[in-house]
């Protein structure tokens, strides 16, 4: 089942409308600081999720209850529980989203770019963000955990030949975690690959939500500095972008409490002040929330001293890494 979320605040992209075609997080990668939590379905073989005409026909009608809220929407974004990739329709859905009118943007690991196919797909969009967060080998084992048959430099290989070619805006996202990603010597290595790539941006950030592994911390202050040396160094000062902050409260609503926070927590977990927002927009009560609880669709987690509330994950058997 295809969900559309949001349009939530994006530090990277404005008001992004979500596109979530996963009824489970499907992914290559199982990073141990993803904020779905772990990968228990591994999966490197792409397939149909969606339908692109179904897709189309549910942004359009989330987008008019949008508008008629008084709403922004700057971008719409594959962003689903996963890598998008998997989707092999994921071409033919940017083009019959871009049919309506809107940009579309897809957030990607990048690990299936060492296929031709998924480089032609990604081709179709106006922004495509791809996550590096470190071009060692043993680093990137360590920090995202990916599926055994991934090939890192056919993957590296990939992301290079795809920027070589791309038109549109291309956007790099390397996630921060102390002692892990965050020594001189990855630092470096990531840095001068994606000078090589010439983004539009190079974002670096941190953990600001619950992270798989709760025992994933952001790097010590010397360390970001270090990062931002060596990033503007490389890369260039007016291309790097640091995201070491809390994003804000400013949620977009539709209207239907319940729908709202099950579709953006599916992705992207919020704090209580976020679902105070999007409760009092719909003129709802911290009633929803509880019954959610107790329905046992909605957790809630603390991380750095501040409530979160994430969509509970239903495993399934099917693919799960052994």
């Amino acid at each position: 089942m295809v969900t559309i979320f949001g349009p939530i605040p994006s530090r990277r992209l404005g008001w992004s409308l979500g596109i979530n075609p996963f009824s489970e997080k499907i992914c290559t990668y199982s990073c141990r600081y993803c904020q779905i939590g772990i990968t228990h379905r591994y999966d490197t073989t792409r397939r149909p999720y969606a339908d692109p005409a179904a897709i189309a026909e549910a942004v359009a009608e989330k987008a008019a209850v949008i508008r008629e809220r008084g709403g922004t929407i700057d971008v719409v974004s594959f962003v689903p529980d996963g890598e998008p990739t998997l989707d092999v329709n994921l071409g033919k859905e940017i083009v019959a989203v871009q049919a309506l009118g809107f940009p579309v943007a897809v957030i990607t690991n990048g690990s299936l770019m060492g296929s031709a196919d998924v480089r032609a797909d990604l081709m179709q969009a106006d922004i495509v963000s791809i996550k590096i967060d470190s071009v060692l080998e043993e680093v990137w084992h360590r920090i995202n955990a990916p599926h055994p048959s991934l090939d890192y430099t056919s993957i590296l290989r990939g992301i290079t030949l795809f920027s070589q070619t791309f038109k549109g805006k291309l956007l790099t996202e390397t996630m921060l975690v102390g002692g892990m990603n965050d020594t001189d010597t990855s630092l470096t290595a990531t840095a001068q690959f994606i000078a090589g790539l010439s983004p539009h941006r190079a974002y670096i950030l941190v953990p600001t939500r619950p992270p798989a592994d709760l025992t994933i911390t952001p790097p010590v202050p010397e360390r970001l500095a270090a990062a931002w040396h060596i990033y503007s160094g490389s890369i260039g000062a007016s291309h790097v972008e640091m995201l070491t902050s809390y994003e804000g409260n400013a949620f977009s609503a539709t209207g239907d409490a319940r729908t709202d926070i099950l579709a953006i927590t599916a992705v992207h977990p919020l704090r209580a002040e976020n679902i105070e927002q999007i409760l009092a927009a719909a003129g709802a009560s911290w009633d929803v929330v509880e019954v959610l609880k107790a329905e046992g669709l909605l957790n809630e987690v603390l991380f750095e001293g501040n409530r979160f509330f994430v969509r509970t994950i239903h495993h399934h058997t099917t693919g799960r890494r052994k």
